[in-house]
């Protein structure tokens, strides 16, 4: 899938009237018949099926719908597990650029994922309210990397009680497996299916704490699909099945070398110090000589984590890459406005460009995690900074330097409220 692009100057496009917002529409019968329609051919080639469960205490709705986010086809078994159903969909706001009118009339509700955006819950209100439609949302707002949950927002409760609707829960098996965000958009032979359940009554919402629902979310979006896989014995025997696991397993933990992996084929290699892996049809690693540091690869991937931790707390984080700048004002187009020079540190972001004319800094408080993508549209891996006046997608011309990116803005803005809660709590001390 490609997205509209135009070439214009940096001042033209900040001088860009913003869009008025739009109330959501009510979804179009015709045009979600034509969603499953076309989704079909992908469902019958994973002989998709669903199970229910605890749905009689969702009652007739509307609901809101809660879903992990793993590829596309999470979209086209929402579609059949949802028939009959007027709902909307939130959804990230360049997935209206270049068709909003159609995207509007499926039913989708834009939003920047992100940023803080208090208009989305007034539009969730009048879908829900006013239009008496479901709506499904996802609340980890980007692709899982490894097969594993992003962070979820805090206090969702808090928006759950204001909603006062069934809190409906989809959780898809095979997703990722099938299309893992790293393999450049290459499908694989695999079972999917889903369960679609009720995870709170209107009157457990009332009953439970912020803290007992977010304890709830945390648990019901707790997965692992690469553990998934391998306890099914689901086996993947397509012969790329490696290619691109570079871009989330950066860093070689027999060297420390970062930017030197290669994902290529079913093989993985470092090219610094040379170790050599297999990626198994269970999606293990294997190393073909010694030992294997890390056969699962979210283990290897929390051992990234707890690097890119290590280096905030020790003050030796800093990331600077030159990027090609995309930015997102309005539905029409993504603007290539140039290139420039991205940085992060323990201060955030930094986005200088456009031969000095664009400046844009960021702070850590400023979101808990980034969105951030591979083979982004087709045009390449990207980060997104930004907030409700513009977006800037930035576009690395330095290799596999994304997931290190969402590592540390997650990182630093944990470190960040855990020693603004040290301070609360010695301040309280003193008192």
């Amino acid at each position: 899938m490609k997205i509209k692009t135009t070439v214009k100057p940096y001042r033209e496009v900040m001088a860009l009237p913003r869009p008025n917002h739009k109330l959501p529409h009510k979804p179009s019968r015709i045009l979600a018949g034509i969603i499953r329609l076309v989704g079909a051919g992908d469902l019958k080639d994973v002989n998709f099926s669903y199970t229910e469960k605890d749905m009689e205490k969702a009652g007739d709705g509307p609901w809101l719908i809660l879903m992990n986010h793993s590829s596309f086809l999470d979209l086209e078994m929402a579609a059949v597990m949802l028939k009959g159903r007027p709902y909307n969909i939130v959804c990230t706001s360049d997935g209206l650029v270049g068709k909003e009118a159609l995207m509007r009339q499926i039913g989708c509700i834009p939003t920047q994922k992100f940023v803080t955006d208090i208009g989305l819950i007034g539009d969730l209100k009048y879908a829900l309210q006013t239009n008496k439609n479901s709506v499904l949302m996802y609340p980890e707002a980007s692709y899982s990397f490894d097969g594993t949950a992003t962070p979820l927002p805090r206090k969702m409760g808090i928006l759950f009680k204001g909603l006062k609707v069934p809190i409906v829960m989809i959780t898809t098996y095979g997703s990722f497996t099938r299309d893992p965000l790293y393999n450049n958009l290459q499908k694989r032979k695999v079972t999917a299916s889903a369960t679609i359940e009720c995870l709170f009554s209107v009157d457990e919402v009332a009953e439970k704490s912020v803290a007992e629902i977010d304890e709830l979310l945390d648990r019901a979006f707790s997965f692992d699909y690469f553990k998934w896989q391998k306890e099914n014995r689901i086996e993947v025997h397509e012969p790329f099945r490696a290619d691109g696991l570079n871009r989330i397993l950066y860093k070689c933990p027999d060297c420390g070398k970062e930017g030197e992996t290669e994902g290529r084929g079913i093989g993985f290699v470092c090219r610094n110090c040379g170790k050599k892996y297999t990626l198994n049809p269970l999606g293990q690693l294997e190393a073909e000589e010694g030992p294997t540091a890390f056969s699962h690869i979210p283990d290897w991937y929390a051992w990234e984590r707890s690097a890119v931790r290590e280096e905030i707390l020790s003050d030796r984080y800093a990331l600077e890459t030159e990027v090609d700048i995309g930015l997102v004002v309005d539905f029409k187009a993504v603007y290539m406005v140039g290139s420039g020079v991205l940085k992060h540190g323990k201060d955030g972001f930094v986005l200088d460009g456009c031969d000095g004319e664009l400046h844009y800094e960021q702070p850590v408080s400023a979101t808990y995690s980034i969105y951030s993508d591979y083979f982004w549209y087709e045009i390449g891996d990207v980060i997104c900074i930004g907030n409700q006046d513009c977006l800037y997608y930035c576009f690395p011309k330095q290799k596999d330097i994304v997931a290190k990116a969402r590592i540390a803005a997650e990182e630093l803005y944990k470190i960040a409220r855990e020693n603004k809660a040290k301070l609360r709590r010695r301040k309280e001390l003193c008192e």
